[in-house]
C-alpha cells in the first residue's frame, strides 16, 4: 500500500480532494513504475485539485502534472531498476494519473533521465514550471536577444521565478514584473536588475507602438499586458508566451509584427519532444544558479495540497513548491 493525493467528485458535482491508501493493482497499466520522491504545485494542478477546469476526464484522479523519482520495474529497454527520471508534460495528472502519490506508472515515453549534477529534488524545484522557463529562454535565444532589458512578466511566479535566474545568471539584465511589492527582494535576490509595477503595463493603450524598450520577453500573463509589452519590443526581439494568467484574449494589432519585425514565439512544454526535453534538461543543470533555485523553494507534503492548489488559483504562491510525496 501506499499513499497517494486522490481528488473524487460526488452526486452534485463537486471534487474533494484527500490523502487515501492505494494499492499497486489501482494504478494504470504502462510500462514503468517509478517510486515518486517529490512532485511541485502548478496553475494546472490548482484546476485539477479543484474543480478540475475542464482538465480531468474522469473521478476518482490522481493529479499532480510532474514528478522525480526512481525506477521500481520497466517493461522497456530504456529504464531499469534504480535509474533516476523525471516526467513533465503529456497530460499526465490531467488526463492520466499523476505524480501526487508516492508510486506511479507511466509509459516510458514520456520519462526523460535525471541530468547529472541535479537531485530529484532540484528537478521538482525546477518542475513544469522551470522547465517552461527554459524552454522560453532557449527560444528567445534561437531568435536573437537584443541589446535592452529582458522582460519577464508574472516574475514571481513559477516560471517566472526560474527564468529571472536563468537570464540573469546568462548575463542579461532582467526586469521583473510584479503586482506585489513585497517580493521584490526576492526578485532581486534571483538577479532582476529592475523592478517593474504590474500597473505600469496592465492597460491597454491606443498607441500600437511605444518606445523601443526591451531586448526581449517572457511572458507568463497574456491578455492585456502581452498586448502592450509587443509594442514596446525592440526591433526584431521576441517575446515567449508561456501562460495566460491575465486572460487567454489578446487586445492587439499586426503593427508590432509589421514595423519591428516582433516575433511572438508560443511555448509549449507538454508535447515538446523528447530531444529538446533533453537539451533543456541539461541546459537547466548548467545554467540555473542551484543557490538561487533553493532560495525559490517552498517545501510542502500531500497533505498540504489541496490548500496549496487553491492558493495557487488565487496567484498566493510564490516561487516553487517542492512537494516531499514521503513527508
Amino acid at each position: 500500500m501506499f499513499r497517494a493525493l486522490v481528488v473524487e467528485k460526488d452526486e452534485d458535482g463537486k471534487t474533494h480532494a484527500g490523502v487515501q491508501e492505494l494499492s499497486l493493482d489501482q494504478l494504470p497499466e504502462a510500462e514503468v513504475t517509478v517510486a515518486v520522491e517529490y512532485s511541485t504545485v502548478n496553475y494546472k494542478d490548482g484546476l485539477c485539485i479543484g474543480p478540475g477546469g475542464g482538465l480531468v476526464r474522469k473521478y476518482p484522479h490522481v493529479p499532480g502534472i510532474d514528478f522525480a523519482g526512481t525506477v521500481e520495474t520497466s517493461s522497456d529497454d530504456r529504464y531499469k531498476p534504480g535509474d533516476k527520471v523525471v516526467l513533465t508534460g503529456w497530460r499526465v495528472g490531467e488526463a492520466h494519473w499523476g505524480g501526487y502519490t508516492q508510486k506511479a506508472r507511466v509509459r516510458a515515453d514520456w520519462l526523460v533521465p535525471l541530468p547529472d549534477g541535479l537531485t530529484t529534488r532540484q528537478a521538482m524545484a525546477v518542475g513544469t514550471a522551470g522547465f517552461t522557463a527554459m524552454l522560453a529562454v532557449m527560444a528567445l535565444e534561437d531568435h536573437g536577444i537584443k541589446a535592452g532589458p529582458v522582460l519577464v512578466t508574472g516574475a514571481a511566479g513559477g516560471v517566472g521565478s526560474v527564468a529571472t535566474a536563468i537570464l540573469a545568471n546568462l548575463g542579461h539584465q532582467v526586469a521583473a514584473v510584479t503586482g506585489r511589492p513585497e517580493t521584490e527582494d526576492y526578485l532581486r535576490s534571483l538577479g532582476a536588475t529592475q523592478i517593474v509595477p504590474r500597473e505600469d503595463l496592465n492597460e491597454t493603450t491606443k498607441r500600437p507602438l511605444e518606445g523601443e524598450t526591451w531586448g526581449g520577453c517572457v511572458d507568463a500573463v497574456g491578455g492585456a499586458m502581452l498586448a502592450r509589452v509587443l509594442g514596446q519590443m525592440e526591433y526584431g526581439a521576441s517575446v515567449a508566451a508561456v501562460g495566460l494568467a491575465g486572460g487567454a484574449s489578446l487586445p492587439a494589432t499586426v503593427i508590432p509584427f509589421l514595423l519591428r519585425g516582433v516575433n511572438l514565439l508560443g511555448i509549449d512544454s507538454v508535447m515538446q519532444p523528447y530531444d529538446n526535453r533533453v537539451r533543456a534538461w541539461a541546459r537547466i543543470a548548467k545554467d540555473l544558479p542551484m543557490d538561487k533555485l533553493e532560495a525559490m523553494i517552498q517545501p510542502a507534503t500531500l497533505a498540504d495540497l489541496p490548500r496549496l492548489g487553491a492558493d495557487i488559483l488565487k496567484g498566493q504562491v510564490k516561487g516553487r513548491v517542492v512537494v516531499d510525496v514521503n513527508a
